[in-house]
């Protein structure tokens, strides 16, 4: 599998939490419901900073994680009406496009859950 990661921004006038609830609540279940979705999509995980003390400032508001089997499979997904005409409208009401940075990685799992039985 191919990993997909996003780097995103909040839009500067949103606070975080209107931010991370829009993202996880809105747009996810958006993103999921598109037949492409179900058809080209491995695994979908979006993921939120925890502010800690001690711990460095976030420098994104999220990551979203996005695996296919290929990057044909890729560019199916990202290319399809479906996404272009009622997915993609709604990343300008939550995050700045702008800002997106995109990682293209193989994951290589080193520890899994061993407590796990």
């Amino acid at each position: 599998m191919i990993k997909f990661s996003f780097l995103i921004k909040k839009l500067p006038e949103m606070s975080f939490e209107a931010f991370v609830d829009h993202h996880k609540n809105k747009h996810a279940p958006l993103f999921s419901s598109i037949s492409e979705a179900q058809q080209y999509v491995r695994k979908y995980v979006v993921s939120h900073p925890i502010i800690e003390p001690g711990f460095p400032e976030p420098a994104y508001d999220a990551i979203t994680d996005i695996y296919f089997d290929s990057f044909e499979d890729y560019r199916q997904f990202f290319s399809s009406e479906n996404f272009l005409k009622n997915v993609e409208p709604d990343h300008a009401k939550f995050f700045d496009m702008s800002e997106v940075v995109m990682l293209v990685t193989k994951e290589t799992t080193i520890i899994s859950d061993l407590k796990s039985s």
